[in-house]
């Protein structure tokens, strides 16, 4: 069962007003900041807000979910993957970066689900390079990476950063990608 105060911060969030989203924001990401026992409640009424009109909603609702993933069963993420994900192609470029910076969350219990974000982000950040903001989102996509690595130590992220660095062809790229793994990578 949703606790109040997050089904109405919920509630906040779904009505587009301005004046009540910051809270809303503040509510529901520390109410999800651990693992919580109504995730899976909670999951039919933020996904909804993904396509809400107001961009502010689809980013809140999009990072939330992202911290929700601990919180229930990878079946109920792996249905949802492409969607909470779909985010990071939204029209308003800070949406996108907001959900893609919080998406390593995704990866943080379950074994199975970090394998499928890890060849998402491989994806993302190859297809990355002829959006208008290509550069920035390969970098939020190593930043996600380092994020994981440090909070899973798992050593398949480590290296397939490492490739995804390498793959970029020129040096100042390079370079700039390099510094989201700065003091990891060698």
């Amino acid at each position: 069962m949703i606790p109040g105060s997050v089904k109405q911060a919920i509630a906040d969030l779904a009505s587009g007003k301005r004046d009540t989203q910051e809270s809303a924001y503040e509510t529901l990401l520390a109410a999800t900041a651990d693992k919580v026992a109504w995730g899976n409640d909670a999951c039919d009424e933020l996904t909804s807000l993904l396509s809400h009109k107001d961009n502010r909603v689809r980013s809140i609702a999009g990072q939330t979910l992202c911290n929700l993933a601990r919180s229930v069963p990878p079946e109920r993420i792996r249905r949802d993957f492409e969607l909470i994900l779909s985010t990071t192609w939204d029209e308003r470029f800070v949406t996108a970066r907001h959900v893609l910076l919080s998406s390593w969350k995704i990866g943080l219990e379950h074994a199975a689900l970090r394998k499928q974000l890890l060849a998402w982000f491989a994806k993302r950040f190859e297809t990355s390079k002829t959006e208008k903001n290509g550069a920035l989102i390969r970098y939020d996509i190593l930043c996600a990476t380092r994020s994981l690595f440090e909070a899973t130590k798992d050593q398949a992220i480590k290296s397939q950063a490492s490739a995804l660095i390498a793959s970029e062809t020129d040096d100042k790229y390079r370079k700039k990608y390099a510094r989201a793994w700065r003091g990891l990578l060698t």
